[in-house]
């Protein structure tokens, strides 16, 4: 998969806080892809190696960020969650999915009007409970899948890896659109 081009076209009728959560939600994207197209130049008997993390593998930690992507959409989109299945795919399966569900995630957000942006939504899970505006949620899911690429990196360091590549938002927003 090639990582993809992505711009935002400026638009008088776009908010700041609507622009933020646009711009970021594509970032996240870029950021997913670029980290996934990194990890497809790596063995995949490596990245499927146990290792002392929250998540037993990098492949487990790119299922994870994937499925917690789909939670919070569907908490922004008010739609039905599902489950946390297992993911039972190959590393590739999981790599496609955490893209795909990236690019889904920003789509959508890139629908939302100021208002939906701004809307409160309650959230009652069995984790926590909260009524916050749409836009804490996607900063959530942003920072959430950030701290995990981070962890994969970190990971890959421990196994040797020296050239991870750069995923910071101010590199995408100056290099990355």
């Amino acid at each position: 998969m090639e990582q993809q081009e992505l711009t935002i076209t400026a638009d008088v009728n776009v908010s700041p806080i609507q622009y933020l959560m646009k711009n970021y939600a594509d970032y996240n994207l870029w950021a997913n892809a670029t980290l996934v197209n990194w990890l497809r130049t790596k063995p995949v008997e490596i990245l499927e190696q146990e290792v002392p993390s929250s998540f037993s593998s990098i492949k487990a930690t790119i299922s994870h960020i994937w499925q917690a992507q789909r939670y919070w959409l569907s908490v922004i989109s008010r739609t039905e969650f599902g489950s946390f299945a297992p993911f039972d795919g190959n590393l590739e399966d999981a790599f496609i999915a955490l893209v795909e569900q990236s690019d889904e995630l920003a789509d959508f957000v890139k629908t939302m009007t100021e208002t939906e942006v701004t809307e409160n939504i309650e959230v009652v899970s069995p984790w926590f409970q909260c009524d916050f505006q749409n836009f804490e949620y996607i900063m959530q899911c942003m920072n959430h899948s950030t701290y995990h690429r981070g962890q994969i990196v970190t990971i890959g360091r421990n196994l040797g890896f020296t050239d991870a590549p750069m995923t910071d938002y101010n590199f995408y927003n100056i290099h990355g659109k």
